[in-house]
Formats: structure tokens, sequence, C-alpha cells
């Protein structure tokens, strides 16, 4: 199985078109010495909010990674900047001397602040989504691309031990063909959230973890979105889609739900795995192969129960691997980062599930 949009290259090659939409990329600029202990990236934050907080503990956490400045034009509100003066913006944070840097800021401001760092030449992470439109995404990637800069965007999932898990044994043909992907993403309405709805927020996950886990873009989508506690964005999305290797998708996701859930399924010939991406874990509910002297049971022609199975598996902080990621890539050691070709990809999709919504259509990608 593999994945629908090629990564950056490992090292400086002749330019190619990996960019958004086909667009030359030039060599890549890696930092090979850079990015250890001895010799660590020196990486600014900007954004010092609900996500950028927990950023700077991991940065800081990285080996290979020194976090030397840090911007906010809102403060520090959680005080994480410990000894790092606040900056007021992407200007002073530039002039701090980067190699590297994090966005964290709300989504609005992705395009303008990327665009500046892709400008000085700073290898970038953006929170997800990439922009606040599909159309910015690709002038982020393209931004970064036709300077031989990694640009990554910040879908954590993708590092969440269960999926990581799950994408394996998919890989290795535990499930056989797969069948269906089944996502559940809900629970309370957030208070970090002020500028995008769910389906920006929160369904865009589902739409990148369900593209890569199953190894195919999207060819279609159809979905319906409600506003149901008073607020200008849609807080509830139901999605079904097809992939382009015939695997089909649904997804639900809301911020009206009084319990949180994670989940992720895989259906397939041999049965069905359950990644739940609060706790980490990951079962498998294989198909029954027992002969049934119970009538009303063996009467049923369907599948039926079988083994359970919850693996024991390593489970790491998903933001710190995916910041790990991010460092392989801009030392050229390492691919396994989601890059702004994959992000605009995304952003198509999402798009195409709020205009499916306004038009009660489904949408061909």
């Amino acid at each position: 199985m593999s994945e629908h949009i090629t990564p950056d290259g490992l090292a400086a090659a002749p330019a190619s078109t990996d960019g958004a939409d086909g667009a030359p990329q030039a060599p890549m600029r890696h930092l090979p010495d850079k990015g250890t202990a001895e010799a660590p990236l020196r990486v600014g934050l900007i954004g010092l909010g609900s996500m950028g907080r927990h950023h700077a503990r991991v940065i800081r956490a990285t080996e290979g990674m020194e976090l030397v400045a840090v911007a906010d034009p809102g403060g520090d509100r959680f005080g994480v900047a410990g000894d790092l003066p606040v900056l007021g913006g992407i200007e002073e944070l530039i002039d701090a001397g980067l190699d590297a840097a994090m966005v964290a800021v709300p989504t609005v401001y992705h395009e303008q602040v990327a665009l500046a760092l892709a400008e000085a030449g700073v290898h970038t992470m953006v929170e997800k989504p990439i922009a606040h439109d599909a159309a910015a995404g690709r002038r982020v990637a393209q931004a970064f691309a036709s300077r031989g800069l990694v640009g990554a965007v910040g879908y954590v999932e993708r590092c969440n031990p269960a999926l990581r898990a799950l994408r394996e044994r998919l890989d290795r043909g535990d499930l056989g063909e797969v069948y269906q992907v089944i996502t559940r993403r809900q629970g309370p309405f957030p208070a970090r959230i002020s500028d995008v709805g769910v389906v920006k927020d929160l369904a865009t996950h589902d739409i990148d973890l369900t593209a890569w886990v199953a190894g195919a873009p999207y060819a279609t989508i159809s979905a319906q979105v409600a506003h149901r506690s008073g607020r200008q964005t849609e807080d509830l999305m139901v999605a079904n889609g097809r992939l382009a290797n015939g695997v089909i998708a649904c997804h639900e996701v809301n911020w009206l739900t009084p319990f949180k859930e994670r989940v992720t399924i895989a259906l397939g010939e041999k049965g069905a795995f359950v990644a739940d991406t609060l706790t980490g874990d990951l079962t498998f509910h294989a198909n029954g192969t027992v002969a049934s002297t119970w009538d009303q049971v063996a009467n049923f022609r369907g599948v039926s129960e079988g083994d359970v199975i919850r693996y024991a598996i390593a489970k790491r902080e998903p933001l710190a691997l995916e910041q790990e990621h991010f460092r392989d890539a801009v030392r050229g050691v390492g691919s396994h980062h989601v890059t702004m070709a994959e992000g605009v990809a995304t952003l198509d999709v999402v798009e195409a599930v709020l205009v499916s919504a306004a038009e009660s259509r489904t949408i061909t990608l």
C-alpha cells in the first residue's frame, strides 16, 4: 500500500514536480550537519496558545532542536516562553536567525506567516490545516517547494500509536482487502477554537488519516452539516465518500456530544481493526471460523464473531514523534512528515465537504 502524495526527497536532487499541482520543485536545501545534540536546529515558534504551548514543551525536549525564539502578538498567557522574550510577530522571529519554525497561529494567519518564513528560507511546519482555503494552501506549498525548503503540516494523528500500528498491519495484509474506513470524532466544544468550524478543525484529521491509512486519495465525497449551538460555523458533520482504490469512507464529527470519542475502524475481508486514538489502543475483531450448532446463529449467512485481540503496542506522545519527523526531514534523513502537498489535498476534500453540504450533492474530486 502506498501513499497517494510523494513525500519530499531525502537528498538534494534535480528540480522535480513534487510541489502542489505538479509545479516545479527546487533542489532540496537540507541541513545534514544540524539537528544533532552537538549542533541543534535553531527553531522558532509563533503562536503561544493552546497548541503552541505544547509545541514549545516538545521542541525543548526533542534532541537536535533548540527553541531560540517565540512570538505571539497576544502575549504568553500560558507562560511557556521561559527566559525567551515574547516577540511581537513573524519578522522579529525571523530576525532571530532560524533554521526551522513551527507555526501555531490561528488558521486565518497561516498563509501570511508561512509565506514570510518561506521567503526567509526557513524550513517550516504549519499546524493543520495548511491554510484557510485550498488556494492559499497551494500558494504556501509552492513557496516552499520552489525554494527547496521542507514544508510540513501538523496532522499529528498520523503519529498516534494506534493508527501507526493499524497502518503497519494493513500494509502487511493482516486485514486482507480493505472495504471501509469509519471514523467517529466527537465531543464537547473546545474553548480553543474561534475561527473555523468543525469540518476544518476536526474532520480534516479524519480525511487526512483515512487517505493515509487506506493508501489512496478521495474520489468522491457527500456530506451534511448542521449549526445547532448558535455559532456562525458548523458544529456537526456526517460524510460518506469513496477513495480512488474503492475503499468506502464514513465520517461522523461534532462538537455537541457530552463525551469525547476518537475512533477509527478499518473493515476488511478478515475482520475489523478498531483504533482508539484517545487511549492509543488497537484491537482486532476477527471473522469467526468456528462452526455453530445453534440453529438461529448457524442460519445467518454472513460473517460471525471470532477472536478479539488487543495489541500491546509502544506508546509515545504523538506530538514528540511529529517533531522528530520534522527534524529528520530538515536534516534530509527521513520523509515521514506530512508534506504541504498532502495538506493541500486534504484541504481540497475539506472544501468539497462544505460544498456538498451547501448544495446537497456528491462532489467528484
